[in-house]
């Protein structure tokens, strides 16, 4: 099976080609922005109309080096793609305009990797030779093929986004050796529950504390309404969204690292997590409830798979209320105050996200077995 990661390399440019390269985007910019014109007052994305009518001026006036300068078109039809892609907005009536210091770059054409892991990318000045400072994920990297990359500058940083399709194995049925229930929230990130027996608790309270923090940052900026706050509010937003994405990261991580080769891990489904989550004071639902879970579940998939696991997705009614020891079901039987969960018939008692946690390892066992009996069958 083919999976693609996506790998964010931080680059370490010299003052003379962080400058280069800031020629480079804002030349490319500059083109998109010549082509999108371009396909709107002529009402066409056809490349090759584009091309012939374009390529020539985006050489010269831009200075752009010829694969770069098919690069361009490619990133403004992409756009309008996209754009055109929702039904509600006409064809042509919406035109994308390029901002960001940021161009595309073709492997081996534009770019490529030395043998002491530097970078080989191409500019308005020829090929720069740029040092590099690897992510977490570069093992898996060197075992793929390297696709088109993204060169960005952002946050006052030169990053190279790249994709790497990889080959892992298809882990079947026979292939499970262990179930993982995993029931997420906020008083805990994440609830495990596996075949052992055993728990783990991975906390939410300080998710809780900064997320109360950013929330009374966004409250007084809003106050102020001026054009320094706003700024400022976007900067919060983006620093938000970063911590956010290495909390799920680090969670996810330990989960597929922790977990033996061939674990299904049993997740409920977001759109559930959400509704469910969201009986809160409205004041509070800000921080209870706006967690990035779907984020969370897409990284797990793709870990899951660099790492030999599953990842199902189940239906979560009635987790929360369902004894695992009797099978009794009773919204009465969980106390969200007290995070606790007491069964009214048996009276079994635990934190309330264990139990969770617990009802879908169950669901896990019962997925296995129908997948068993269908197999059988068949």
């Amino acid at each position: 099976m083919k999976i693609t990661i996506t790998r964010k390399i931080l680059l370490k440019p010299t003052p003379q080609q962080e400058k280069i390269l800031k020629n480079t985007a804002q030349q490319y910019t500059d083109a998109c922005n010549h082509i999108s014109t371009y396909c709107q007052d002529n009402k066409t994305l056809s490349k090759k109309k584009i091309q012939e009518n374009n390529y020539n001026t985006i050489r010269t006036k831009y200075d752009l080096p010829s694969q770069m300068a098919i690069s361009t078109i490619r990133s403004v039809t992409s756009a309008y793609k996209t754009i055109h892609s929702d039904k509600n907005n006409k064809k042509f009536e919406i035109k994308p305009i390029f901002k960001k210091h940021k161009y595309d770059l073709v492997w081996n054409r534009d770019y490529s990797i030395t043998r002491t892991g530097d970078f080989s990318i191409n500019s308005v000045k020829g090929r720069l030779k740029i040092t590099t400072e690897w992510s977490h994920n570069e093992q898996y990297s060197k075992m793929g093929k390297y696709g088109t990359a993204t060169l960005q500058y952002k946050h006052n940083k030169w990053f190279i986004n790249v994709p790497v399709d990889i080959i892992v194995d298809d882990v079947s049925i026979d292939d499970i050796t262990n179930i993982v229930g995993v029931d997420l929230g906020l008083n805990f990130i994440a609830t495990t529950y596996d075949s052992n027996g055993d728990t783990n608790f991975y906390s939410g309270k300080k998710v809780k504390h900064y997320r109360g923090h950013y929330k009374q940052l966004r409250s007084e900026l809003q106050r102020k309404g001026t054009r320094s706050s706003r700024k400022r509010l976007l900067e919060i937003g983006s620093r938000e969204n970063r911590w956010m994405n290495d909390v799920n990261h680090c969670i996810t991580k330990a989960l597929v690292e922790q977990a033996p080769k061939g674990t299904l891990f049993v997740l409920e489904d977001l759109t559930g997590v959400r509704s469910a989550t969201e009986r809160v004071r409205v004041k509070d639902r800000y921080t209870q409830v706006s967690w990035a879970f779907y984020d969370f579940r897409q990284k797990l998939e793709y870990k899951a798979k660099l790492y030999g696991h599953r990842v199902i997705v189940v239906d979560p009614k009635f987790t929360s209320q369902t004894c695992p020891k009797c099978g009794y079901v009773d919204k009465l039987n969980r106390v969200k105050r007290l995070h606790l969960f007491k069964c009214r018939a048996c009276d079994y008692c635990s934190n309330d996200d264990r139990v969770g946690a617990m009802n879908l390892h169950f669901k896990g066992i019962q997925y296995r077995l129908q997948c068993d009996k269908n197999i059988f069958l068949s």
